[in-house]
C-alpha cells in the first residue's frame, strides 16, 4: 500500500465546500471552555459535511490562534454563529424545525448506535457540553431526546471533541450510507 498525497485525495477548496452538499445537522457548543477542543470540533465538522456549528455561552469563537491549531481551516469552512446561551440555540433550531438532541448521560437515554428508525426524518442538531459539566439541565430538558455513548471502562465521560466524532459519525453514517 502507498499513501496517497494531497493532490491525490480530492479535497475541496473552501469555495467548493461552501457550495457542497450538507448533512442536515447542526453542531451546538454549550459552554466548551477549550479553544482546541473547539478547533476539533470545526475539524470533524467539515470532514462530514455538516451544516453549521453553533458557538454559545463561554465557547470561544474564531478568529482564535487556539482554535485554529487543531481546526486547521476548518473554522474558514464550516458555517458557524454564536447564541449568548445554548438555551437561545435549541429554541432558534426548534423553531427552524431540528430535532435537536442532546449528547449526555441521562435516564432512558437513547444509546449509539441507533437504528435508521429511531432518526427523525428532519434535520438535526446534536448539543455537546462543558468539559466538567456536561449539557446544562435546562438545556437537556428542551432537547427533543438524549443520545448516550455507551462506555464500559472505569471512566464516565469522555473528551467533548472525541464525544462529537462519535455522534458526527453515527449521523453520516445514517444519513449518508457508505456504499
Amino acid at each position: 500500500m502507498r499513501k496517497l498525497n494531497i493532490l491525490e485525495m480530492n479535497r475541496l477548496s473552501v469555495e467548493q465546500f461552501r457550495e457542497a452538499e450538507k448533512m442536515p445537522l447542526v453542531v451546538v457548543l454549550d459552554d466548551v471552555r477549550s479553544l482546541y477542543n473547539v478547533g476539533s470540533v470545526f475539524r470533524t465538522c467539515d470532514a462530514f459535511c455538516v451544516e453549521a456549528v453553533y458557538l454559545c455561552g463561554i465557547t470561544a469563537t474564531p478568529p482564535h490562534n487556539e482554535i485554529h491549531k487543531t481546526a486547521l481551516g476548518a473554522e474558514d469552512s464550516v458555517s458557524w454563529c454564536y447564541f449568548a446561551t445554548a438555551e437561545e440555540a435549541v429554541k432558534s433550531l426548534k423553531q427552524q424545525g431540528c430535532t435537536v438532541y442532546a449528547v449526555e448521560q441521562v435516564e432512558g437515554s437513547t444509546k449509539l448506535p441507533f437504528a435508521p428508525s429511531s432518526l427523525d426524518p428532519r434535520p438535526s442538531a446534536i448539543v455537546l457540553g462543558n468539559e466538567v459539566k456536561g449539557v446544562h439541565q435546562h438545556v437537556v430538558d428542551l432537547c427533543d431526546d438524549c443520545l448516550e455513548i455507551p462506555q464500559f471502562g472505569t471512566k464516565h465521560s469522555l473528551n467533548v471533541s472525541v464525544t462529537a466524532g462519535i455522534a458526527i459519525w453515527e449521523f453520516f453514517r445514517q444519513f449518508i450510507p457508505l456504499t
